[in-house]
């Protein structure tokens, strides 16, 4: 019996405003316990909220960036639930009139076809606060530095059919809000994570299966692996003669397994109604316009761009497009290179993007310039040094030495383009190598490579490449 796998994606952005939703209490990460929070977070009487229309901005641009309605009419709602980390008894949310609405994203999929996934809904919400549980002697803290941060809650349609699809959709959005700047991205940190609902049916059916909710899910890996599991399990269940029981679930990282955290009957009823202190939000055209002439190139466009102005192929176009910084980065180069793409594209997604992996840094705090690797490969292209030597250069330069013309001339590196000097070398290698250059003239073609290898290791690596296996060809030849 064949099983189709459905899910769908909660995602909660941490907006980057500098302040909170509904106060002005400070939103950065990092500072000691309960020392960013004030008398509205924490529900005191006799305060009331206001809205942070900074937050409203940016869940527009975000609706504007999905093809979404940003509606002229949105209300908050106070969700109700009791627990330590919620000082006011209740979370202020958006639920029947959300910000945005009826949205979509395309996702590429392996076979390299590409498809639309519905955004449901974006609604603007309060953050919780945070238990801690470590370093109390057994008992938990409380810290509402975080309440009051404001989040965008991205709800999808039940349109994923696969983990990789649910990944490769989370790694969309998470382009798009990070290309927006209206989130940092940072999942370490808990700035973008996601619930996962996921269930099962047999193939063709239209009806959906009971789901379970994997709750804050935050990174890729896990979200694909907490779906695999619990595709699994419950494929298991229902081949066994069981029924699956809707609860929400959480993801076990060392055990790779979710586990019960709460079942449908023990859920919230979270018993929504309008906030009284907060009036519905009124989106005005003129709004709606004015953050849409703020709208950058986004990434499917950039991506599209990347393929006709500079021609590269669909895959370099992809990686280079995936991130904001990584394409101004790439642009840059360009520009510096004299307008070499291919070799700027080549270097960036290589030796660049490698360097920066082993380093765990960023691509905002590379060592080496968008500017002075673009001189080095000026040096590539006019033949000044090679690809081999500016691999050395590029070394230099990642360690602090200065920018390639300084390091080619303290290292002497300069490429040997002398066909007399590169003749010469390879008339002392011939001579020094009797054997090999008869097995080569007997027959044995793969001794070439000997031969180049040799003659490059004589020049210390400055002959020219080209020249030298144009020259070498004649001489072995002859």
């Amino acid at each position: 019996m064949e099983w189709e796998t459905v899910i769908g994606l909660e995602i909660h952005a941490q907006l980057a405003t500098k302040s909170k939703i509904f106060s002005g209490a400070a939103t950065a990460y990092g500072a000691a316990p309960n020392t960013q929070t004030c008398a509205v977070d924490l529900g005191m009487t006799g305060v009331l909220p206001v809205l942070n229309k900074e937050a409203v901005r940016m869940a527009a641009k975000f609706g504007l960036a999905v093809q979404a309605t940003v509606a002229p009419r949105s209300v908050f709602a106070r969700k109700n639930y009791f627990y330590p980390d919620l000082p006011k008894g209740y979370q202020i949310s958006q639920y029947e009139l959300p910000v945005v609405q009826h949205g979509r994203v395309e996702i590429d999929l392996e076979n390299g076809e590409i498809k639309t996934i519905g955004v449901t809904r974006a609604h603007l919400e309060e953050d919780a606060g945070k238990s801690l549980h470590e370093d109390f002697h057994g008992l938990s803290g409380i810290d509402l530095n975080r309440a009051g941060t404001p989040l965008l809650e991205i709800v999808s349609e039940p349109d994923m059919r696969s983990a990789k699809e649910a990944v490769a959709y989370m790694k969309k959005i998470h382009t798009l809000i990070t290309y927006l700047e209206i989130c940092d991205g940072n999942m370490q940190e808990g700035s973008f994570r996601c619930d996962a609902n996921v269930s099962v049916r047999h193939k063709g059916e239209h009806r959906y299966g009971t789901r379970c909710e994997i709750k804050n899910l935050n990174s890729f890996r896990f979200v694909e692996r907490a779906i695999n599991f619990e595709v699994a399990r419950q494929i298991e269940i229902l081949e066994s003669g069981g029924r699956i029981v809707q609860e929400t679930r959480l993801y076990d990282a060392n055990k790779d397994e979710t586990r019960t955290m709460r079942s449908k009957e023990e859920a919230f009823d979270y018993r929504y109604f309008p906030d009284p202190d907060l009036l519905p939000v009124h989106i005005s055209p003129a709004f709606v316009e004015e953050v849409r002439a703020t709208l950058p190139e986004l990434p499917d466009a950039k991506r599209e761009r990347f393929g006709y102005e500079y021609g590269l192929p669909p895959y370099d176009a992809s990686v280079l497009a995936s991130s904001r910084g990584l394409a101004d980065f790439f642009e840059a180069v360009v520009k510096a290179s004299g307008g070499e793409a291919k070799l700027s594209a080549n270097w960036v997604m290589g030796d660049l993007l490698g360097a920066l992996n082993k380093d765990g840094k960023e691509i905002s705090r590379s060592p080496v310039s968008a500017a002075r690797l673009g001189g080095m490969l000026q040096r590539i292209a006019d033949n000044t040094i090679s690809g081999k030597i500016a691999k050395q250069v590029f070394e230099a330069m990642w360690n602090g030495e200065g920018d390639a013309d300084a390091i080619i001339d303290k290292q002497g590196l300069r490429q040997v383009t002398d066909s007399g000097a590169i003749e010469k070398v390879i008339d002392e290698v011939m001579a020094a190598n009797p054997q090999q250059l008869a097995d080569y003239r007997s027959g044995k073609d793969k001794l070439f490579g000997f031969f180049v290898g040799q003659v490059m290791k004589a020049s210390q690596g400055k002959a020219n490449p080209q020249q030298l296996n144009e020259l070498l060809k004649k001489k072995l030849n002859g």
